[in-house]
């Protein structure tokens, strides 16, 4: 499977500043890969001059007419790979916190048939991130990971990580349904419900350098909450189905 066909999804709000510098380093690595890597940036909306730099930059983007939101606009580019037959999708974030350098470590156990969905994390060995993020946020992201285990069987130390890889039958599910509101943490129920193998592997992140986090400190507490409620919600639902 060394010919797989990999999609980079690159989700993009208010990203302007930094997405050229983004799509340069995935660039470069395209050029030395042994895989046939291509990307998509999903412009979610943006109230910048996002457009036009992805325009004038020759980027290759879409251009969603509003804002969805992180779900909504990942699940573009799941529709956007499953529609174009890739056999590999990999969630990749727009602001530079992503080492594309690491994506081997993702794309390996799937192409070894070891893993259907592959998490990239900062907290396991092989990781070689020096940015680990606040001791808040990791606190919070042990507790959250920690509420994954419970109710869906699926230890994963990094559960907010958006760094992430899926084989076309993931690909295929995701295109079809897609959490909205907190889709890291909220889809591990829907891959547990489907008896999805996923691996968590190390990979190198960085902090970012440009734009502004979608969670701000005064909104955390109400995060946790609110996240730990999807949590809860989508296992009781998928529990049902």
């Amino acid at each position: 499977m060394n010919e797989a066909k990999i999609l980079l999804i690159i989700p993009a709000y208010n990203e302007s500043e930094g997405i050229v510098e983004v799509i340069k380093k995935v660039d470069t690595y395209r050029q030395k890969c042994k895989y046939s890597l291509d990307y998509l940036v999903i412009n979610d909306g943006s109230t910048d001059n996002e457009e036009v730099v992805l325009l004038t930059n020759q980027i290759n983007h879409v251009e969603l007419v509003q804002n969805l939101g992180i779900g909504g606009a990942v699940q573009t580019g799941y529709l956007y790979a499953l529609a174009q037959g890739y056999d590999i999708a990999v969630q990749f974030d727009g602001d530079g916190q992503h080492d594309i350098e690491s994506i081997s470590n993702l794309i390996e156990p799937i192409l070894a048939n070891q893993a259907d969905f592959t998490v990239g994390s900062r907290f396991v060995k092989g990781s070689q991130s020096d940015f680990k993020s606040s001791s808040a946020r990791q606190l919070g992201i042990k507790i959250l990971s920690t509420l994954i285990r419970w109710t869906s069987k699926i230890d994963i130390k990094d559960v907010t990580s958006g760094y992430r890889a899926a084989n076309r039958k993931v690909i295929s599910q995701f295109a079809n349904r897609y959490p909205s509101k907190y889709p890291e943490p909220e889809s591990y129920m829907h891959l547990f419900a489907k008896n999805i193998r996923v691996k968590e592997v190390g990979v190198k992140m960085f902090e970012r350098t440009t734009g502004e986090s979608s969670i701000s400190l005064s909104k955390s507490v109400g995060y946790m909450i609110d996240v730990s409620l999807s949590i809860l919600i989508a296992a009781f639902f998928e529990k049902e189905r």
